[in-house]
């Protein structure tokens, strides 16, 4: 196993900008969060601000109008965002996961023509690849694209896809080559005939983010929206989630934050038996417990993050080890903050309940955590 010696420093700038998104998201998303909780509605106003405010930009290197500053300072956005309101942090999230391929596998010409709108916050896209059949294992992909002269003809129904009916554009992975079961990625504009928005989930949490299933009958793409090349699709997709599964970490450190923060805040001004609750060691030893092991995941994903900047040999490693243990210590900490609670923690007046329910959806979505135990596992031998 390779030493992992690199160290990371945060840049005084990058600190100065998280206080600065942090304040945004207390000040403008925090009084919003429980209400596009409880409507179910996608927040365009809190898009809109993160755009204003150049947040949506920090996926994207400059020459495409973003900001270059790069994988920690995203994720560290994300963790602010998502100690106020998960939803809202994904939609930061899917602004890289819908968009890597394209920096990552795509031609000079995609990405002018595509990176450039979203790093400004007018485009939103989607990440396309799982299926009703087809979750953790790609290799069942029932979705196909078969060439028809300069075009590629799509046919399927994907599944479980954030941003359904909000993207401008989607990602699509289909199976290219039947005999092989190679897939292709492609960029399929909303616009496109055929294209059409199927059905939408009622989801436990995260429930501001539309997410379904896109439907594509005889959609028509240009050969010139094949990302990277064809039959390469896999590498595509798993180059892609290998980083952007950080999103998900940290959106979890962000979760288990907030719950701590709110936690900790409720345990000081709640009275019984005379005195705040937390002088009493049950309860203090709770708190103790949720900060360290948010602290912990917080330091493994910003490790793992300035692993992938640097494109260290063992960043994938890194990547799965954050995303497993954020996304537990997660929905571990949210229980535990329902506890100190008590019944208060089990009414929606109070903001835990919500935290909960959207924590449970990291340990599942960009690769559940037993695949990323897998993953970890074969590093291992």
């Amino acid at each position: 196993m390779q030493a992992v010696d690199d160290v990371y420093t945060i840049p005084q700038e990058h600190l100065d900008f998280c206080q600065t998104i942090g304040q945004i998201a207390r000040e403008k998303i925090a009084p919003r969060s429980a209400e596009i909780d409880e409507r179910a509605e996608y927040p365009w106003d809190v898009r809109k601000l993160l755009a204003e405010q150049d947040i949506l930009g920090l996926p994207f290197p400059t020459e495409y109008g973003g900001t270059g500053s790069g994988t920690l300072m995203l994720n560290m956005a994300v963790e602010e965002i998502a100690k106020v309101d998960a939803s809202c942090a994904l939609i930061l999230m899917v602004q890289e996961l819908g968009t890597l391929p394209i920096q990552l596998y795509g031609s000079e010409e995609l990405k002018e023509r595509i990176l450039p709108k979203c790093a400004s916050g007018e485009w939103s896209p989607a990440f396309a690849l799982s299926e009703p059949e087809a979750g953790s294992d790609p290799a069942g992909m029932r979705t196909t694209a078969v060439q028809d002269g300069d075009e590629w003809v799509i046919n399927g129904t994907k599944n479980w896809i954030t941003n359904l009916g909000i993207a401008d554009f989607y990602i699509c992975f289909a199976v290219s080559d039947r005999e092989s079961r190679r897939l292709t990625a492609f960029v399929v504009e909303a616009d496109r005939p055929g294209f059409s928005v199927g059905k939408l989930e009622h989801k436990l949490g995260i429930r501001a983010s539309p997410t379904g299933q896109p439907i594509f009958e005889d959609v028509r793409v240009p050969q010139e929206n094949v990302i990277g090349e064809v039959g390469k699709g896999l590498s595509v997709a798993l180059g892609t989630l290998e980083r952007t599964r950080l999103g998900a970490a940290a959106q979890a450190v962000g979760i288990a934050q907030g719950a701590t923060d709110y936690a900790v805040a409720y345990a000081r001004e709640r009275r019984q038996f005379g005195k705040a609750i937390n002088e009493f060691q049950a309860i203090q030893f709770k708190l103790a417990d949720m900060e360290t092991t948010t602290a912990a995941g917080r330091e493994l994903l910003y490790k793992a993050c300035a692993m992938a900047d640097q494109r260290h040999p063992e960043r994938a490693k890194y990547s799965s080890m954050a995303k497993v243990f954020c996304s537990d210590t997660a929905m571990a900490v949210t229980v535990e903050a329902i506890q100190v609670l008590g019944g208060y923690g089990y009414v929606k007046e109070y903001p835990v309940e919500r935290m909960m329910r959207d924590a449970k959806i990291t340990q599942i979505y960009e690769g559940t955590n037993e695949i990323q135990r897998l993953v970890i596992a074969r590093t291992l031998k």
